[in-house]
């Protein structure tokens, strides 16, 4: 079994991972400071990488206040499950709502149609 990660901390570390991006685009153009337009146009970018961001978190904020909260039989804690299948953002348990899956091997490919 692959390395999983919950869904919903999937999609925060591409936003966080987004945040960066746009950081290190936005220090590339002090590299082009003779050339005002060229830094212009990588310190828009970098911005655009930040509101992309921005709007990423927004989303998966909204989605999150509309997922199942489970109790994981692993640890005990309370845990968004997203999907059909998910796994446990505290102990990496695998969970799932579908009753027919139950004590199958995981897979993130039970969440596709």
């Amino acid at each position: 079994m692959g390395k999983y990660s919950s869904k919903i901390n999937k999609i925060r570390t591409f936003a966080l991972s987004l945040i960066f991006i746009g950081f290190f685009v936005m220090y590339g153009g002090i590299f082009f400071r003779n050339s005002p337009i060229v830094m212009t146009v990588f310190m828009l970018l970098g911005l655009l990488f930040i509101i992309a961001s921005t709007i990423v978190y927004f989303w998966i904020g909204m989605l999150s206040t509309k997922t199942v909260q489970v109790v994981c039989p692993g640890c005990g804690k309370t845990t968004k499950v997203l999907g059909r299948v998910d796994i446990c953002m505290y102990c990496n348990e695998p969970l799932t709502l579908d009753a027919s899956l139950e004590g199958k091997e995981f897979s993130e490919s039970y969440n596709r149609k």
